[in-house]
């Protein structure tokens, strides 16, 4: 276990919030066996702290705590964080899977749980954060899997992890329509989550919002009516500066 006062090692760091000790032990432990570095909190005031001195790669968070609820917590550390955040709900509460998934959570699981199935979910989460890939080029929009960075016309893109991987995604198969079943079962990783049409829709509505505050953002998301969503293809601006027409 890390201490508030320690330095986290060279593995990747986690930060595990729950109000009960004995859920937080079981959890720390399962990560730490797949070589995390583990931070506890028990509450949102000690978890925002951590957060602010220390470097976390990953946030697995209850959503039921007293104070300040996890889906509040969750909403908060988006706002300051892009590292992927897990919540953990009691299986009869899966309305707050899908609230906890619109307020920026990148995955879930399901009380009770295996704590292998914790650890290599976050194993999962943690490297596609830090994922290699080859540099996507549509139109002015640059996509660097390996930093997990995104640019439109030179200017940086703050995206929460979740939107870098919708992202990425459409991206990545420009010109081809995307179902919201394929980008819930792509970027979610899953494939019967209630309510997964709204939960797609919502994320897919964010990330056109951040896109279209920018110079020629709004091109780039195209709602299919009954299909789905497509990034077109685009090509650069040319040295007039009049954009290029998208290429179907």
């Amino acid at each position: 276990m890390t201490g508030p006062g320690e330095q986290p090692g060279a593995g990747p760091t986690a930060l595990v919030v729950d109000d009960e000790p004995q859920m937080t032990i079981i959890v720390e432990f399962a990560l730490e066996t797949q070589g995390f570095t583990v931070l506890t909190a028990h509450d949102g005031a000690t978890a925002l702290h951590l957060l602010r001195t220390h470097a976390v790669d990953l946030v697995v968070l209850d959503v039921m705590m007293p104070t300040m609820d996890g889906l509040t917590l969750c909403q908060r550390i988006r706002a300051r964080s892009e590292a992927p955040i897990m919540i953990l709900t009691a299986m009869a509460q899966r309305d707050d899977v899908i609230a906890g998934l619109e307020h920026g959570a990148d995955d879930y699981v399901t009380k009770p749980f295996h704590p292998r199935e914790v650890a290599l979910r976050a194993q999962a989460l943690v490297r596609r954060r830090r994922g290699t890939g080859a540099t996507i080029r549509v139109g002015e929009l640059v996509i660097e899997p390996a930093t997990q960075t995104a640019t439109l016309a030179q200017h940086r893109l703050d995206l929460p992890f979740t939107e870098f991987k919708l992202l990425h995604h459409l991206a990545a198969r420009r010109g081809v329509p995307q179902s919201w079943q394929d980008l819930l079962r792509e970027v979610w990783g899953t494939t019967d989550l209630i309510g997964g049409r709204d939960v797609v829709k919502s994320a897919v509505y964010r990330l056109r919002s951040r896109l279209a505050g920018m110079p020629g953002g709004s091109a780039y998301i195209r709602t299919l009516r009954g299909v789905g969503y497509l990034m077109p293809e685009l090509a650069a601006d040319p040295p007039d500066g009049k954009p290029s027409p998208p290429t179907w």
